[in-house]
């Protein structure tokens, strides 16, 4: 039997590594070679509720109340972005597109390939996985490399932390991180808890509500929250505020809810107006970012989402 609040990443076979806490399942990792990109699925609250939305990755269920079945690419939790350009890399075209684009899963687009799984461990309350990715072009021309490691954290009242630290890292081609609303750091929740169509709420870290308050302003976090299976559930992405960008909102009433540090005046976001200095890397040159996703019973005051991100900004520190 698991001891209470023991976290353990278990790797299954080549296609994933789940994280269990207290012997059952709380996320899973895909990783295996058909995946576009690396994504969670599916993500519990502490009482057991699916928080993220369950399609494409299984077929909406006739008479169920999830029947959302647009932007395929939005596979429940992952890290991309929409426009990555490696300088003298030859791509093929896509429109609005200067580079790559890493975010939808339409036309021509890159795949974020596991290289190979360099660690995982076990350890009390957390557990922790590291991979290498490639970031490759449709035609397979590397883009980037990617140190990407997830670490899952067990904490108090109902909270569940997933820390994604990333290192990516230009090769021989300078890169750039284009101008587009479509990244990065993305979740997207289940049809019940969005705000366009179900009972959900989004809320921010000063405290707005309502997609218009939200997308495209620079924030610490926002979180969406609401009834779920009976309960009250929420879900929240965090930004580090130590990261060397500052992080804007892709985020929306129908249940998306992404952190975009790349977007500037193209992208539309007001933060951003005027703002045309793209994120860039020299050659052989790394980029380092921390994001989170916090899982939290009740809302994000009764959750004590904001407790939850000073928790997170103390484990950056470590």
């Amino acid at each position: 039997m698991a001891a209470r609040g023991e976290v353990k990443a278990v790797p299954e076979g080549e296609e994933s590594i789940r994280f269990d806490i207290d012997g059952k399942l709380f996320t899973r990792l895909y990783i295996g070679p058909k995946v576009a990109k690396p994504y969670l699925w599916p993500i519990l609250s502490s009482s057991g509720v699916p928080l993220t939305r369950a399609w494409p990755l299984e077929a909406v269920k006739p008479g169920a109340a999830e029947k959302t079945t647009d932007h395929k690419h939005q596979k429940s939790a992952w890290f991309c972005h929409g426009d990555v350009v490696a300088e003298g890399v030859t791509v093929p075209r896509k429109k609005g597109i200067v580079g790559v684009d890493f975010w939808s899963e339409d036309g021509p687009h890159g795949k974020i390939q596991l290289v190979k799984v360099l660690d995982t461990q076990s350890s009390g309350k957390e557990a922790s996985v590291k991979v290498e990715l490639n970031w490759v072009s449709a035609e397979g021309a590397s883009i980037l490399r990617e140190v990407r490691t997830l670490k899952v954290i067990e904490g108090e009242g109902g909270q569940r932390l997933i820390v994604m630290d990333s290192e990516m890292k230009a090769g021989e081609h300078a890169v750039t991180f284009d101008d587009t609303k479509e990244g990065s750091f993305g979740i997207r929740v289940r049809d019940a808890m969005a705000e366009n169509a179900g009972k959900g709420k989004m809320t921010s870290s000063e405290g707005k509500t309502k997609e218009g308050n939200i997308w495209g302003r620079q924030l610490d976090w926002v979180d969406y929250s609401g009834p779920l299976d009976g309960k009250t559930v929420g879900i929240a992405v965090l930004a580090d505020p130590a990261n060397p960008i500052k992080t804007c909102w892709h985020a929306r009433g129908y249940g998306l809810l992404a952190a975009n540090p790349f977007g500037r005046a193209k992208s539309g976001f007001p933060a951003m107006r005027g703002n045309n200095e793209l994120v860039k890397m020299k050659p052989n040159e790394s980029l380092k970012l921390r994001f989170a996703i916090l899982v939290h019973e009740d809302d994000a005051e009764g959750g004590k989402v904001k407790q939850g991100f000073d928790w997170f900004k103390g484990l950056s520190k470590n």
